[in-house]
């Protein structure tokens, strides 16, 4: 079962002594947290002395993950597009330090040869899944804590013919500053990747990853993709830096720029 509360870092303010580091004895409530960015922002919140719980819906795959990160991490079902779960997942919580929400499923393409389930799918599950995690998390979010939303870089440039899909990322910067206005003290930033060589393209057809590495590479500053850890390390200056808050970042290797 998830921890209750932060001892190790309330004991040591207690007894004057200095903490080990901004994020020992804390509560990272990670969905999402089984695989690709939530899972490596996982490993770096553990290494930094916090205690993970993970979420998502494949239980499987959330053991291996636990198990992996060793005695600090704990699991827990959870269905972003379903509010009971996400009320049952944080019922179980006394307090939450930080949450980030990776965990999305959603389809991509033109506004003419998509459903209008399919164009829907990223507000639905990407959007909206955020919007209520960060709701049910409110009660249990601790004063000096923070949530980081996960919005991408087509939000601020749209890579091809996926109006939809821009909107989405565009509107969870928004709903990123609106919440950081609502919920203050609380921290509410956004981070806004560019395409990433990890997890969520390995399960895509190795024809579609070639063109669109390869077409990534030539529209960004750097010329080459982000790695998931990359991403995990913007995550964790958003966890960490106490006067941030209402910002997005953008770890794209300078794609919004070009």
């Amino acid at each position: 079962m998830p921890w209750k509360g932060h001892e190790e870092s309330a004991h040591a303010r207690a007894h004057g002594l200095p903490d080990a580091g901004p994020l020992r004895g804390r509560t990272v409530v990670l969905i999402g947290g089984g695989s690709g960015i939530g899972l490596r922002v996982a490993h770096r919140a553990v290494a930094a002395g916090a205690h993970v719980v993970l979420g998502g819906r494949t239980p499987a795959r959330l053991v291996a993950a636990a198990a992996e990160l060793g005695g600090r991490a704990c699991w827990r079902a959870v269905d972003t597009t379903d509010r009971s779960s996400l009320a049952s997942f944080f019922t179980e919580l006394d307090r939450v330090d930080h949450l980030f929400t990776s965990a999305a499923s959603y389809r991509v393409g033109p506004m003419r040869e998509l459903s209008d389930e399919d164009a829907e799918s990223p507000f639905v599950s990407k959007f909206w899944g955020q919007y209520h995690a960060v709701r049910s998390a409110a009660p249990k979010l601790a004063e000096d804590g923070s949530v980081v939303l996960m919005a991408g870089a087509a939000g601020a440039r749209p890579p091809a013919a996926a109006p939809a899909y821009a909107a989405c990322n565009a509107a969870i910067e928004g709903l990123g500053r609106g919440l950081a206005v609502e919920l203050a003290p609380v921290r509410v930033n956004v981070v806004s990747p560019g395409t990433v060589d990890g997890n969520l393209w390995a399960h895509r057809p190795q024809e579609d990853r070639g063109a669109a590495f390869a077409q990534y590479r030539r529209d960004t500053v750097l010329g080459r993709l982000g790695t998931e850890d990359e991403i995990a390390q913007a995550v964790l200056f958003l966890f960490t830096n106490g006067f941030t808050t209402g910002s997005t970042l953008y770890p794209d290797g300078g794609y919004t720029l070009r």
